[in-house]
């Protein structure tokens, strides 16, 4: 690994105002919200709090992995829908379970290079609406009846149809299982629990915390970011209703392993859920800040970027925040809070583990010693995946903004927010709180 360097942006890029709306549990059937609406419903609110037109931004940017049929491109979609008017350019990131944070990425790039002043930017995922596809061997078999131009024909290729064929492919297992390892994203968190002997206890314990954690910040008004939306039949959504306040650790010990049956630790009930949400943030330069003068949330610092190998994706974080530190000449203490995304309470505790464990940060993350541990009361202090939901196109974006609110709230400088990536990749991104 290359010696770490500092790395500043050429100019400063700040966070305004951000909202998303409540991230809601898949239920086995298509949501209430297509992609669409439920970037619409994140970005309309924070929208309405802007001193300017949203013809004024200079381009839209939105992560998302899976957007509907009717929905290529739906940055523009979305841009458009929102009054943004024909002559404002959009477009849409796709980083896997990164998605929200490279567009935070790609808008700040466009800041700091000076091409544009105001961004919104943010990610959008309705895992419950992933699409079922056709098998290739029906795609091909319907391209010999739709070119079969005779009746005998017709009844050559009829002849060779197998109701086998008509077996969904479902996009979202496919997109959850890494092509080059022939692994899912659970067989990954089983493996880097081996490796850092993270039980199942331990796992379990964490789900438990990311719900009451979730439930508690529900409570107390501290999830001011989430707007209520309503749908079409008028029913109102208006928390992350993936939250089960209830939950013990003699609950969730009753489930069985999902990944690695029956030895395996990964269980529905310590990974994150499949979600539906959006979230959006108004980015803006210095120039904006000033001409409109815009409140201003936080100034995003720098972003990290990592990869790894694939079977240990859930490793990523630490891949990313250890450069990240040393390229801002920054301990682990420097850092106030922290989120990390919980694709899996073993992957985030694997995490903490890494950084913490000198051999492998001398072997794999170029360190002569331990960056340290994380404080467990500093790290998703409202939560994360495993309790609202991991709208893999959205996370990124989310606690980002949630980082910035928290920072807010406690009167905190530094924030980290950080997430592993599918097919092998960290992302990290450091935010600051700007003093009046």
């Amino acid at each position: 690994m290359a010696a770490a360097r500092s790395k500043k942006y050429a100019r400063p890029v700040f966070i305004v105002d951000g909202s998303r709306t409540p991230f809601l549990k898949a239920r086995g059937k298509p949501g209430p919200f297509k992609h669409a609406e439920l970037g619409i419903n994140a970005a309309r609110p924070v929208l309405q709090r802007m001193p300017f037109s949203p013809e004024d931004f200079d381009e839209v940017i939105m992560g998302s992995t899976m957007p509907g049929p009717d929905e290529a491109n739906i940055a523009r979609l979305v841009a458009l829908r929102l009054g943004c008017g024909d002559k404002v350019p959009a477009y849409t990131v796709h980083r896997n379970c990164a998605s929200g944070m490279q567009a935070l990425d790609s808008a700040a790039m466009s800041v700091a290079s000076g091409r544009s002043d105001l961004v919104l930017a943010g990610g959008i995922e309705a895992m419950s609406r992933a699409p079922l596809l056709l098998h290739d061997k029906m795609v091909g078999w319907l391209a010999k009846w739709w070119g079969s131009k005779t009746f005998s024909a017709k009844m050559k290729t009829l002849s060779s149809f197998s109701p086998a064929m008509m077996t969904p492919v479902i996009a979202l297992l496919k997109g959850l299982t890494d092509p080059v390892v022939g692994m899912n994203m659970g067989q990954t968190a089983e493996q880097i629990a081996y490796r850092f002997n993270i039980t199942r206890e331990m796992m379990d314990q964490f789900a438990v915390d990311s719900h009451l954690r979730l439930h508690q910040g529900h409570e107390n008004g501290e999830l001011s970011e989430i707007e209520p939306i309503y749908d079409s039949k008028g029913n109102l959504y208006d928390f992350d209703d993936g939250v089960r306040s209830d939950s013990t650790i003699e609950k969730l010990g009753k489930l069985r392993p999902a990944f690695d049956k029956p030895y395996g630790q990964v269980t529905p009930g310590n990974s994150a859920q499949i979600t539906d949400g959006a979230a959006a943030m108004v980015i803006a330069s210095e120039a904006a800040v000033k001409k409109f003068d815009l409140p201003v949330l936080a100034r995003i610092v720098q972003t990290e970027w990592s990869a790894l190998s694939p079977s240990e994706m859930g490793l990523g974080p630490a891949h990313s925040i250890a450069p990240l530190l040393k390229s801002q000449k920054l301990k682990l203490d420097d850092i106030d809070y922290w989120e990390i995304n919980e694709a899996f309470a073993a992957q985030v505790l694997a995490v903490v583990a890494a950084l913490k464990d000198k051999d492998y940060c001398k072997s794999h993350l170029g360190s002569r010693s331990a960056f340290g541990e994380i404080p467990h009361e500093k790290l998703n202090i409202h939560g994360g995946g495993v309790s609202l939901g991991h709208p893999v196109g959205a996370s990124g974006a989310r606690i980002v903004l949630h980082m910035a609110k928290i920072l807010q709230q406690r009167d905190a400088k530094r924030g980290i927010a950080s997430l592993c990536i599918g097919g092998g990749q960290g992302g990290a991104m450091l935010i600051e709180r700007e003093s009046n």
